[in-house]
């Protein structure tokens, strides 16, 4: 879920940087030290949109930069245990696909894609099933459920989401249309 955040944050201002702007130049501070963190509490900060309040800046001896106590709105995406999410796969590998929710990517395992036994086509880089020949490929739209998170501060990367298509109402948006009795959007 993406949600729109007021945060606090001190920034450290170097003194080659004091002339310019102070809105500006703390705007700027703050994306290059958040924007694309991540916080097991907030989730991934996504963006910095806008410098709400600045208060007094105070100096420490020995260092001749000035920090800043600011007051800033941020875009965040926060995951959250069986939230509904649509996204569209992104990698198709032999134990499942890699899902993209936007700020991040998630893993489908073959386990939790359908009821179905699901094989590896590794010449197609897709998943198939076996009894109803329902298959999944790079760039397929899907509707899953959040079933896990392992988000990782010190390495972004390492961070995990799981993902379910194993419930009514989930699966690839195309077999979902089918199961509606829509070709093209249109019911038939």
């Amino acid at each position: 879920m993406y949600l729109k955040m007021r945060l606090v944050d001190t920034v450290r201002v170097p003194p080659d940087r004091l002339g310019d702007t102070m809105e500006e130049v703390i705007e700027e501070l703050l994306q290059d030290k958040l924007e694309g963190r991540i916080d097991k509490k907030l989730g991934a900060i996504v963006a910095i949109i806008g410098v709400a309040e600045i208060e007094d800046g105070r100096i420490l001896a020995g260092d001749g930069a000035v920090y800043y106590d600011a007051t800033f709105d941020a875009i965040v995406f926060r995951p959250i245990m069986q939230e509904i999410i649509d996204g569209d796969i992104v990698e198709i590998v032999e134990f499942g696909a890699f899902v993209s929710m936007g700020a991040m990517d998630a893993l489908l395992h073959v386990s939790q894609i359908t009821d179905d036994y699901i094989s590896y086509d590794e010449k197609n880089s897709r998943l198939v099933g076996k009894e109803k020949g329902q298959s999944l490929s790079e760039g397929d739209g899907v509707r899953a459920r959040i079933v896990a998170i392992s988000l990782n501060e010190r390495e972004p990367r390492d961070s995990k989401i799981g993902l379910t298509m194993r419930q009514p109402t989930l699966g690839k948006l195309d077999w979902l249309k089918e199961d509606r009795g829509e070709v093209d959007g249109e019911r038939v």
